[in-house]
């Protein structure tokens, strides 16, 4: 039996045919032009999934990209801030130094006193530098407030003890400024254990003691109590030099740490409950000299301090001896603040540094995520352009063939 098939379905199954050859022909004209062998999810449900995947993570890294060279800028900021802030302290130290010259007269401690005024209102303004946008690099969150305030005592802190911190990695955030507490008021006095100064009633007595900062001597013996150090001095005598005796009290206890009094000659060690310093010149008889545990003081505050000892005066060898004790706490006071400062300035360094090493990896996997897309959605274009010729042919043949069946009619024969 033969099947009769009609004109009709023989042009609808050529227009099919047709239609389909020349879509194919449109997607692969298409995957040329745009470089892309996946234009729409329906072409590879699978490699668009992962295209988005990885199209979120190349978001996120270039994000990160700009986090780091906001981080950078700021820390930057606050590592030149720090500089001029070092520099500052060696000046004050130079001139703690200059001040102790003994040949200097109250006029020129004066002039001293204001040349530190000039360097106080220089730290005040590196303590509050603007980070450019609005804010102050060491405020703390409390950034859009001032950070410090002059005081008669030095300068009070506004701000907080926070530290402002930036995405910069996937799993890494990055402190970028630093709190102006942790730099400019949180540095230790003394030693860093302990602190030693002159009753300042010493000058009126006449003594012309001068006590040394000290150092730790066994820090297991160590108590964190107060001490006072008071002297007995037995005046000479025709064929007889002074002697000296000291006794040591544990003031927070109230009890005696030396039961007698120990002789004393200039320069001598005194040692007791792990610490040990020791006094030059001659203490006048009932002198008293300070021990107490080491605490936090403001840069501003120890300055300050420094150009009132400058300006008070005080003659003759007691007034010098004054001076050169105030001195010594000042010398002891801007060391620990320069190596707070210094020590901060480090940290900003390793985190600039750490930023340049997050930044390698991010151009690492800035280049595998382009190549991971370029695989899963770009079009081989070899493969494009041959699998288009053959289209192009398939089509050609098809056409040629829907002409030759259309054309056919009985009545070409008759």
């Amino acid at each position: 039996m033969v099947m009769r098939i009609s004109s009709k379905a023989i042009f609808d199954s050529g227009v099919t045919q047709l239609s389909r050859l020349q879509t194919s022909l449109a997607k692969t004209q298409n995957q040329l032009s745009s470089g892309l062998r996946v234009l729409t999810p329906a072409d590879d449900p699978i490699a668009s999934a992962r295209a988005l995947e990885v199209t979120q993570s190349q978001s996120m890294n270039a994000q990160f990209q700009t986090n780091r060279d906001n981080a950078r800028s700021s820390l930057s900021q606050v590592d030149q801030a720090l500089g001029s802030g070092t520099s500052l302290l060696q000046d004050i130290k130079t001139l703690i130094v200059n001040a102790g010259n003994g040949s200097l007269s109250q006029t020129d401690r004066e002039a001293l006193a204001t040349e530190l005024d000039g360097r106080l209102a220089d730290l005040m303004g590196v303590a509050n530098t603007a980070d450019g946008a609005g804010g102050y690099l060491f405020a703390g969150y409390r950034s859009s407030t001032l950070p410090f305030t002059p005081t008669a005592s030095g300068a009070a802190y506004q701000g907080d003890s926070g530290q402002r911190e930036l995405q910069v990695g996937s799993s890494r955030q990055l402190p970028i400024s630093a709190s102006g507490a942790s730099i400019f008021e949180n540095n230790v006095t003394g030693n860093g254990t302990f602190q030693t100064a002159a009753d300042p009633a010493n000058y009126g007595r006449g003594g012309t003691g001068v006590i040394s900062p000290g150092s730790v001597k066994d820090a297991s013996q160590l108590t964190g109590h107060q001490y006072s150090i008071a002297f007995t001095v037995t005046p000479a005598t025709p064929g007889t030099p002074a002697t000296y005796a000291y006794s040591v009290t544990d003031v927070t206890t109230g009890n005696l740490v030396t039961p007698t009094p120990v002789p004393y000659k200039e320069g001598e060690s005194i040692a007791f409950d792990g610490m040990q310093m020791s006094v030059s010149g001659a203490p006048a008889n009932g002198d008293v000299f300070t021990v107490d545990p080491s605490q936090n003081q403001s840069i501003f505050k120890t300055v300050k301090d420094l150009i009132g000892a400058l300006r008070a005066g005080g003659s003759g060898p007691a007034g010098q001896a004054q001076l050169t004790n105030a001195l010594n706490i000042a010398n002891s006071n801007v060391d620990s603040a320069t190596d707070n400062m210094l020590s901060v300035r480090a940290t900003v360094g390793a985190n600039l540094k750490e930023l340049d090493y997050l930044d390698s990896s991010g151009d690492d996997l800035k280049l595998q995520y382009a190549t991971t897309l370029s695989n899963l959605t770009e079009v081989d274009p070899v493969v494009a352009i041959s699998q288009f010729t053959q289209q192009q042919i398939n089509l050609e043949a098809a056409q040629k063939s829907y002409k030759e069946i259309t054309s056919l009619s009985l009545f070409n024969f008759i």
